[in-house]
């Protein structure tokens, strides 16, 4: 068989990371995980390629040369997904997908030859068994959540790693907490699922022993969704093996604010080299994060949860949102609030939607609310329900607080409140690639001439170099970060 690999573009929004990736030539931010692990599961003599849309554009020649073209997608992708898949019809190629898109979404993608659903692990080994005796089906699903012990190594070298800022790894499937906007749990479940430690240590040696040094990205939902085993297990491994390779990566995750309870994990993530985690806070209103059943958010300082990990050297990224049936006026000033006090610089800010499958979902259809399928992409204005604020006031509302907390003296402001808390580990200094340096010129040319706010870039460089000099490569990442976020949200203006 010969198996072509297809990973979808990623429309430009706030998580592509488009305009900031100009600055260091590159077209992507994260590497085609599923993809490569699935390539993996595959037999070793099939033939196997991948493209990467983001990277490569594809031709008929391209298609017609598989036997099976295998896609996944987000469902941010839902349109491009359509778009490509009615691509391969005309051509004739079969094609097979997966990946969380097409397992929550697939009604809309009955036209495919292949519906390989759920977890690999299970419904992957069953397609191929019947595909070898010429009677697969249509579609395969399965409710079982696997153990992760038997999940390969991805199948690296199928990508160049040049064409990418971050490498990918998955230690764990799974969360325990129960927000009623998240369909994680409907994915992959409640209880958390992980790789045994010495599969994981493998995964992280695979990349070292290609080369690969710098940003990792462990795309875990929640990485201390089982505080015991990441704690006595995960971390020490991963600390040991860190100082044994003299610290070769830098590592980012996502995970939940009880986080900042924990001073021995956070001691021993920063050890380890963990620098940012990105995590759900959604709101300042208590009444609005007990609707949603976040309530691992309720009766704690969230400000001084989000400073307490800044202060073990990890940068907080915050996922905010309005549109709650408790929201009212004041919620806008009241996040605008949060977010500069609290000095979290990459806030994601987005309007409530309702994933397919979610309790939220399935409570707004009982209420007659729904009103589309939501697009995936929850800062680009839409709503897929109509919320009980006047949708007038909300637009308005949310149009202000995101023009106000990037706007540059906002955002730069936000940025020295988060140097003043932030303490990594003396010891691990960060490696700067040459692309960094090509970006500093370049940021000193849009931001520092172009842009309406570039006063406020030199004053935020200046201050940098006088109060935290040692934080001048975190201060330039940022500021392009910030420049991407106001072209995203359309606040950002030249002269």
């Amino acid at each position: 068989m010969r198996v072509l690999f297809v990973c979808l573009r990623y429309p430009v929004s706030f998580w592509n990371f488009e305009y900031a990736l100009r600055f260091i030539n590159k077209k992507v931010a994260h590497t085609p995980l599923g993809l490569l692990t699935v390539a993996a599961m595959l037999p070793e003599h099939w033939e196997k390629k991948l493209i990467d849309l983001n990277i490569h554009q594809i031709s008929v020649k391209d298609l017609k040369w598989a036997d099976f073209v295998f896609v996944n997608g987000l469902s941010i992708q839902k349109k491009l997904a359509r778009e490509f898949i009615d691509l391969c019809k005309s051509t004739g190629v079969k094609i097979v997908v997966g990946g969380p898109l097409f397992t929550s979404e697939r009604e809309q993608f009955k036209d495919v030859d292949h519906m390989v659903l759920d977890e690999a692990e299970v419904t992957l080994p069953e397609f191929l068994q019947d595909l070898e005796k010429g009677v697969a089906r249509h579609i395969y699903t399965s409710d079982i959540k696997p153990e992760l012990d038997n999940t390969p190594l991805p199948a690296w070298e199928l990508i160049d790693f040049n064409d990418y800022v971050h490498m990918s790894v998955q230690l764990s499937r799974g969360c325990p907490n129960n927000c009623d906007f998240c369909d994680v749990t409907n994915l992959y479940g409640h209880k958390p699922r992980l790789k045994h430690v010495d599969q994981f240590i493998n995964e992280l040696s695979s990349l070292y022993l290609r080369g690969w040094r710098g940003r990792v990205f462990i795309v875990d939902d929640n990485f201390i969704g089982n505080k015991v085993k990441i704690k006595e297990e995960v971390l020490p491994a991963l600390i040991s093996w860190m100082k044994k390779h003299s610290y070769p990566f830098v590592f980012s995750t996502e995970a939940s604010i009880n986080l900042a309870d924990d001073e021995q994990m956070l001691e021993m993530m920063r050890e380890a080299c963990f620098d940012y985690v990105f995590v759900g806070i959604e709101t300042p209103s208590v009444e609005s994060l007990k609707e949603c059943s976040k309530h691992q958010n309720v009766n704690r300082d969230l400000v001084a949860s989000v400073k307490k990990i800044h202060s073990y050297g990890m940068q907080v990224g915050g996922g905010f949102i309005v549109g709650f049936d408790s929201d009212n006026a004041t919620i806008f000033d009241k996040q605008i609030e949060f977010i500069q006090q609290s000095g979290i610089v990459i806030a994601m800010v987005g309007l409530l939607n309702a994933p397919i499958g979610t309790k939220l979902f399935k409570r707004l259809e009982q209420e007659n609310r729904l009103l589309q399928d939501a697009s995936g992409d929850n800062t680009d204005y839409s709503m897929n329900f109509i919320p009980k604020m006047n949708r007038e006031l909300l637009m308005e509302g949310y149009q202000r607080l995101v023009s106000t907390i990037y706007e540059p003296y906002h955002y730069y402001q936000r940025l020295m409140n988060y140097f003043s808390d932030y303490k990594p580990a003396e010891k691990h200094n960060k490696m700067i690639p040459l692309s960094y340096f090509i970006a500093m010129f370049k940021a000193m040319y849009y931001l520092g001439v172009l842009e309406k706010g570039r006063a406020h870039y030199w004053r935020f460089l200046a201050t940098t170099l006088f109060r935290h000099p040692r934080f001048l490569p975190d201060a330039i990442e940022n500021a392009i970060y910030g420049y991407h976020f106001r072209k995203i949200y359309g606040t950002c203006s030249k002269k």
